[in-house]
C-alpha cells in the first residue's frame, strides 16, 4: 500500500508523530512495547533451544552455529525459520498487539514473509555488517518491513541494530562481490558515501520494538557484553505486495495473510537493483554465514 494510503488511515497503536518519523527515518524504535508474559514465553523458547543445540556439533535446517559451538559452551547465531520452530514463535508473530502495529505503517492487510531469532552471543557475537535487506528478496513493492523485539534490556555495547536514517530513500546498493558472489553486505567503496556518522543505535529495555523499512541500510556491532542478546525478527508485507523470488529461507506460514483481506490487485513498484541468487537451488544458511565467507574469500 502506497505510503499516502497508509497515513490517511487513522493509527491503531502510534501516535501520528511516531508514524510520521518512521516514514521519515526509515525505522523506528517502540520502548518496551511487548509486555512481560508475551517475554517470558519467548525467553522460555530461547532457553530450550540452546538447551538442544548443545547435541550437535554443525549447523542444520534449524540452527546456523558459530564455529566455536560446543556442548559446553553454546554460540547459536541464528535460529533459522524460527515461526516453524516452536508453535509459541508463530503465536507470537500473528498476535493482534503485534499485527496492529505493523498495520500502522504497511496498512490493514498484512501478509508474513520469513522469521528468524538472532541471538548475538556474549563476549563476541558476530558483527552484521551494512546491508539492505530488500535485495535479498525483493517483491513487487517497498511496502515489507522486519519486526524485531529484543527478549531483553539492550544497550550499546551488546551490539544493537544500527541505522542510517533516510536511506531508504536512497539507491539500493549490489550485495555482490566484484566476482559476483552475493555477500549480503554493502562494499567498502558504497559505505563510503554514506553518512556513517549520523548512525543510530536502537537500543531500548525488554520488550523493545523495532521497525525497519526493507531499504534502510543497517547493520549491527559485536557484542561486547556479559550477556545474550536474543532478537526475534519477523518480516510482512503488505498483502498487495508480492515477492518477486523465492525466499532465502521459506517457512511453513511464508505467504499467510495474517491481517486484514486478500487484496483485489497488487502493488507494483519498479525494482532496479539486481535479484538475488535463486535460493532454492543454491540454499542460503543466514547473513552472518554469507558476510563470513564473503570475508574468508577477500583475505586470500
Amino acid at each position: 500500500m502506497l505510503e499516502e494510503r497508509v497515513l490517511e488511515r487513522a493509527p491503531l497503536v502510534l501516535d501520528r508523530r511516531a508514524r510520521n518519523r518512521y516514514f521519515e527515518d526509515g525505522f523506528l524504535t517502540v520502548p518496551g512495547y511487548v509486555g512481560a508474559a508475551w517475554l517470558d514465553r519467548l525467553r522460555a523458547v530461547v532457553a530450550a533451544k540452546v538447551e538442544a543445540s548443545r547435541a550437535l556439533s554443525a549447523s542444520d535446517d534449524q540452527f546456523d552455529l558459530a564455529p566455536d559451538h560446543c556442548a559446553d559452551k553454546p554460540n547459536i547465531r541464528r535460529l533459522r525459520k524460527a515461526v516453524d520452530q516452536h508453535p509459541e514463535l508463530w503465536a507470537f508473530a500473528q498476535d493482534p498487539a503485534v499485527v496492529d502495529l505493523v498495520a500502522d505503517v504497511l496498512g490493514p492487510d498484512l501478509r508474513f514473509h520469513s522469521s528468524k531469532l538472532n541471538f548475538k552471543w556474549s563476549d563476541g557475537g558476530d558483527a552484521v555488517q551494512w546491508h539492505q535487506d530488500i535485495q535479498a528478496w525483493p517483491h513487487t513493492s517497498f511496502s515489507v518491513l522486519t519486526f524485531g523485539v529484543y527478549l531483553d534490556d539492550t544497550s550499546a555495547e551488546q551490539g544493537p541494530l544500527t541505522a542510517l536514517p533516510g536511506t531508504h530513500r536512497g539507491p539500493l546498493f549490489d550485495q555482490f562481490d566484484d566476482s559476483g558472489r552475493w555477500t549480503g553486505a554493502l562494499s567498502a567503496r558504497d559505505v563510503a558515501t554514506l553518512p556513517t556518522d549520523r548512525a543510530v543505535d536502537l537500543c531500548g529495555p525488554a520488550g523493545t520494538v523495532v521497525l525497519i523499512d526493507c531499504r534502510v541500510v543497517h547493520g549491527s556491532a559485536v557484542n561486547h557484553s556479559s550477556r545474550l542478546r536474543p532478537l526475534f525478527l519477523n518480516v510482512y508485507s503488505s498483502a498487495d505486495t508480492l515477492p518477486l523470488t523465492p525466499a532465502p529461507a521459506p517457512t511453513t506460514r511464508t505467504g499467510v495473510l495474517v491481517r486484514g483481506e486478500e487484496p483485489r490487485h497488487v502493488h507494483m513498484e519498479p525494482y532496479p537493483a539486481r535479484l538475488p541468487p535463486r535460493w532454492d537451488q543454491v540454499g542460503y544458511r543466514s547473513i552472518f554465514a554469507a558476510q563470513g565467507a564473503a570475508q574468508a574469500v577477500a583475505m586470500d
